[in-house]
Parts: C-alpha cells; sequence; structure tokens
C-alpha cells in the first residue's frame, strides 16, 4: 500500500470518527488542551509563540491536573473534546483503556523534558535537610510503630523533630496538590515509597502483595498534616510566604520562579537545581508528556504545528525557551527520537510499559 493511499485511509478514519461523534459537537478554530498545571506554563509560553508566530488561533489551555486531564481527553473523539491533555506522569494502562473503549483509539505520546518536585518553605523559615525516609514518616498515613518491630500503626507524628531530633521541633504542616494531581502520583512514587522502602520488611512486601505495598507505600495522612491546596501551585507559594512553619509540594519551575520568596529543601543531601534535575542525582525528579489525539488532526487546525513548535530546539532545546521558564531539556539523543516520534504522530501501542 502506497503512502497516498495510506494518507487516505487515515483521512477518511478520523472523518468517520466525527461524523460518528454526537450532533452536539461544534467545529473548533482553535487547539483544545487540558492536564496537568506543571506541564501549564510551558505549554502556555508554546501557545502564545504559536499563535503570534501563525496564521492559527492561540491554543486555549485549561490546567485541570493530570488525572482531570486524562479524563477529558479519554471521554472521546469530536470537538466537544479536547485535542491534546498534559500531563507530569505518564498515562495510566487503565486511562489507555479507557480512552480505547471511548473510541480513541490513536494517541501520540510525547516527553517533553524533566522536572523536579520540590519541598520547599518560605525563604524566611529555616533551611531543611531531608531524606526520603523523614519524608515517608512525615506524611504516610501509615508507618512502622516506633516501639519496634514489624507492625504498621496510624501515623503518631506531630513535628518534624520527632520524626528525626535532627530536624526543627515545629509542627508537620505540608500544602501539596490533590489525588487528580501528577504531581501528587509522582510525589507518593518518588518520595513517598522511596522512604517506604528503606525499610526491608516493607519493601519486600513488594514481592509478596504488590496491591497491600503500594496501598501503604503510596498513601498520605488524612489527619489534617497534609492539606489538599488544589491544583493552584502559585496560591500554595503564597500561603508559604505567610506561614514560614509551613512546607509546599510542587514542580522546580515554581520554586526557579519565585526564588527570594521560597526555598527548596535538599532531599538526601541533593539541593533541587537545574543541573541535578537533569544528572538525575535529585532524587524527586520525574519526566513531563503531552498526548495527542490523532483522530482531531487535519480537523481542528494548527495541531501539527503546535507540536512542532514545541518539539523544535527553539523551544525544548538546551538553550530554549522552556529551559528559560525552569524546563529542564531532554538529553540531545532522546530529543532527536522524541521529536521524530512527535511530527510523525507515531501512536502509542499500550505496551510501552503502561501502570
Amino acid at each position: 500500500m502506497n503512502f497516498k493511499i495510506k494518507a487516505t485511509l487515515a483521512g477518511v478514519a478520523a472523518a468517520l470518527a466525527f461524523a460518528s461523534a454526537p450532533a452536539t459537537a461544534d467545529t473548533r478554530d482553535y487547539i483544545s488542551i487540558v492536564g496537568s498545571s506543571t506541564v501549564y506554563p510551558f505549554a502556555t509560553t508554546v501557545a502564545e509563540r504559536f499563535g503570534r508566530g501563525s496564521n492559527n488561533s492561540t491554543p486555549k489551555i485549561e490546567s485541570t491536573g493530570s488525572g482531570g486531564g486524562m479524563k477529558l481527553f479519554c471521554a472521546g473523539v469530536g470537538t466537544q473534546h479536547p485535542d491534546i491533555t498534559n500531563a507530569s506522569r505518564r498515562m495510566k494502562k487503565s486511562e489507555f483503556d479507557q480512552c480505547q473503549e471511548n473510541g480513541v483509539k490513536d494517541i501520540t505520546e510525547v516527553v517533553v523534558g524533566y522536572d523536579g518536585i520540590v519541598f520547599a518553605n518560605s525563604a524566611k523559615g529555616e533551611h531543611m535537610d531531608v531524606t526520603l525516609r523523614d519524608l515517608f514518616l512525615a506524611l504516610a498515613k501509615e508507618v512502622p510503630d516506633p516501639k519496634g518491630g514489624e507492625k504498621l500503626v496510624a501515623n503518631p507524628y506531630k513535628t518534624w523533630k520527632e520524626v528525626n531530633p535532627a530536624l526543627p521541633n515545629t509542627k508537620i504542616e505540608v500544602l501539596g496538590p490533590p489525588p487528580t494531581s501528577g504531581t501528587r502520583d509522582a510525589f507518593n512514587e518518588l518520595a513517598i515509597e522511596g522512604g517506604c522502602k528503606t525499610f526491608s520488611w516493607l519493601k519486600d512486601m513488594k514481592k509478596q502483595d504488590k496491591s497491600k505495598y503500594k496501598a501503604i507505600c503510596r498513601s498520605i495522612r488524612e489527619d489534617g498534616a497534609y492539606v489538599e491546596a488544589g491544583e493552584n501551585d502559585n496560591l500554595i507559594v503564597q500561603k508559604l510566604e505567610k506561614n514560614p512553619d509551613a512546607f509546599g509540594v510542587f514542580g522546580f519551575s515554581f520554586l526557579d520562579q519565585n526564588r527570594g520568596k521560597v526555598q527548596g529543601a535538599n532531599v538526601g543531601g541533593v539541593a533541587p537545581t537545574f543541573d541535578s534535575i537533569a544528572s538525575g542525582d535529585y532524587p524527586v525528579s520525574r519526566s513531563l508528556y503531552f498526548y495527542v489525539k490523532k483522530a482531531h488532526v487535519g480537523v481542528v487546525p494548527g495541531i501539527k504545528g503546535y507540536v512542532k513548535e514545541f518539539t523544535s530546539e527553539k523551544a525544548w532545546g538546551e538553550e530554549g525557551y522552556l529551559a528559560e521558564k525552569g524546563m529542564i531539556p531532554l538529553s540531545d539523543d532522546l530529543r532527536k527520537d522524541m521529536m521524530a516520534q512527535a511530527r510523525s504522530l507515531k501512536s502509542m501501542t499500550g505496551e510501552e510499559g503502561l501502570h
């Protein structure tokens, strides 16, 4: 089958998908993007540049959180549904399956860069150096009994000093994102689970009962020590300024943009910096993504152009304008591979190690 025939069939498939969408769908002349609050400032910058430098309308971007974005993106095909969703963690297998069930068959996954999750407080507060174990003991729903033995108890810790004598005698109060946030998912996996695994008997549980292990090692306490502060990371920064004893959980870019107002704690002796995140030395680092609904390409104008802008060296390169915003670039080779994948709109198979 030659390329022209393939392209024609792809166009017919997209048209049929839209024809089968509900009649209430209206045509759009702008790209609709939803998803991660962490990716939002980067996507917004790309959208503004794309709008100014092309004949297309500036894309409309909503900060819904990674989970909320996936739900909207996977709800169906047709212009009443978004074209692209941003995520600060990888699409889950359950989300991919939901997309497939709702007719969102062809999806392109694009890794755009890296970000670190920072544990920060007011610049007026005491600078902290915590370990992953400290974070687990301070914030997990259940923790090993302080009296000893292989037994779990409801988290009894009220102050940081109770968690670790080297830490200050201040109340544990952490402002962070809700369960719909990719930042929350990544923090649970990298920080809370990372600390959980420092207890050998809990680490061994993963081989015996993976579901139980996840329930213990990725849980967050619900007794008021952790406060869900919504998807607005700027709001967390504002609250930290008012309360020097509180800590916040958010992406590195917000720390980078608010230097002088807030400071990032060292985690395992490593400060959250551009270089430490890029090298992988900072232990709470993660990849950032966006996902494209291929059925909308060629129907909603500008999607290919937006993807091209985002994956251009002037945007995501080492000297690009997204690095200036705090996004940590991929390596040269990975950028090259990902650019090819993005611009060819390669479809996910569901076998890429989704979890």
